[in-house]
């Protein structure tokens, strides 16, 4: 089992890439399986999940391929397998994206119930309800969903009883071979979802009010061939800028969108942090020690779930107490521990966390259970003293690209250790 080794306490300095952002490649890979013709994709983060798309694609019968300029080709022309098998998708939630498209160009789909994290249990509810409205039928049996709608299907008005943002753009892309007019209310607003639709209306999709509550999608016959990119990972972004701070360090972040992380920036500003913007660059820095600064994790455009763990890192150094709410997903203290093992003062009750800030954290064997887990853990190892070991660190590949390499280039030791043998990032053990 692969580990990271990190021996902490050194600033880290210096500029980083933002990569293309996970969350938004894979529904965007998903969208393939609709268009009549090759899709190129710009800005695909190497990373396990979007591996196991690319593998899922293949076995429905695509052509994928990397390009030596990076760029991904997909060519859904002669899929002809409406399935997603267990076997394949039994580590990446992201699974049931394939459901809407699969259901709208086959008329019929077998998806196996999605895999991941163990962060709760985000059920495929709303996904099947907005299906079902829309004229398919669905069993669940056996761990699959089965889907047919062997006239295709037609347009409604759904409306999600909770924000959901994979729900938001499985139905999108169910709707846009739909015929007639579909209307999504209470659709999440994340920069993913705009992605995805700006790239599908890109390919002949008819869609509007993306970025809104409210998005309509009128159908059309077939989508082309086109070019689409992905945009920065804003998680990513925001982890690689906490790293500075919690090491008391100076990190700038370029090829990203700082609108996409408003709210996150502002609770850094609250809590001391110095943060410079200009166009697709980010620089954050600290004088003087970080204050506690309560969040509550929402969806966008409020603070993210997916930075709650990272935040928390954050505020385990900062001066004076803080509370952290968890609104979005039942599971999402499990780094609680990890970090208490790590010298934090941390007490839970309930959906929310109160944060006393330390002194000083202390290096010690940790486990990650989820992918932002994960990313938490290693922000707290960089600031550590001493040498900290992150376990399980196949989570974290799911989301971050080349990380100990990134991590390294601002001045961390830090080495992926796996049978004996290592990477090694930064400037060597010694």
């Amino acid at each position: 089992m692969e580990q990271l080794v990190i021996h902490g306490g050194r600033p880290l300095r210096g500029t980083v890439e933002a990569s293309g952002a996970k969350n938004a490649a894979l529904p965007l890979l998903a969208a393939s399986i609709l268009v009549d013709g090759v899709v190129t994709y710009h800005r695909i983060p190497h990373l396990r999940d979007i591996a196991t798309m690319m593998s899922l694609l293949v076995y429905q019968g695509a052509k994928v391929e990397f390009d030596d300029k990076n760029r991904l080709h997909i060519d859904g022309r002669e899929a002809d397998q409406p399935e997603a098998p267990y076997d394949l998708v039994k580590t990446m939630r992201a699974s049931a994206l394939v459901l809407g498209p699969l259901l709208a160009r086959f008329g019929k789909a077998r998806v196996s119930l999605p895999g991941g994290c163990a962060i709760g249990a985000r059920p495929i509810d709303m996904h099947l309800k907005g299906l079902e409205a829309m004229g398919a039928a669905i069993t669940v049996e056996h761990g699959y969903v089965s889907a047919s709608a062997p006239y295709g299907l037609i347009g409604a008005r759904i409306f999600f009883d909770q924000v959901t943002v994979t729900g938001t753009e499985n139905l999108m892309m169910a709707a846009v071979l739909a015929e007639g007019g579909t209307v999504l209310e209470n659709a999440s607003r994340e920069p993913e979802v705009v992605n995805l639709a700006e790239s599908l209306r890109a390919l002949g999709a008819k869609i509007q009010g993306e970025g809104t509550g409210t998005i309509t999608i009128q159908g059309v016959s077939s989508l082309r061939g086109g070019s689409v990119t992905t945009i920065p990972d804003r998680i990513e972004t925001a982890t690689y800028l906490a790293a500075g701070l919690i090491t008391g360090g100076d990190v700038m972040v370029t090829g990203c969108e700082p609108a996409d992380l408003e709210s996150f920036l502002t609770h850094l500003v609250s809590a001391g942090a110095t943060v410079e913007v200009n166009g697709d660059t980010i620089r954050c820095f600290a004088k003087r020690p970080l204050r506690g600064t309560d969040i509550q994790t929402m969806p966008h455009p409020g603070f993210p779930t997916d930075l709650q763990a990272q935040f928390m890192a954050l505020m385990t150094l900062a001066e004076g107490s803080c509370t952290v709410r968890e609104t979005i997903f039942e599971n999402r203290f499990m780094h609680v521990q990890e970090l208490v093992r790590l010298g934090a003062e941390i007490q839970l009750a309930g959906n929310t966390a109160v944060v006393r800030g330390v002194d000083h954290l202390s290096g010690a064997p940790v486990m990650a259970t989820d992918l932002r887990a994960s990313a938490g853990l290693v922000l707290a190892g960089l600031a550590a003293e001493g040498e900290t070991t992150v376990s399980r660190i196949y989570h974290i590949d799911r989301g971050y690209e080349r990380i100990e390499e990134k991590l390294g280039k601002l001045g961390a030791v830090i080495e992926r250790r796996s049978n004996g043998h290592s990477m090694l990032g930064g400037e060597g053990l010694g």
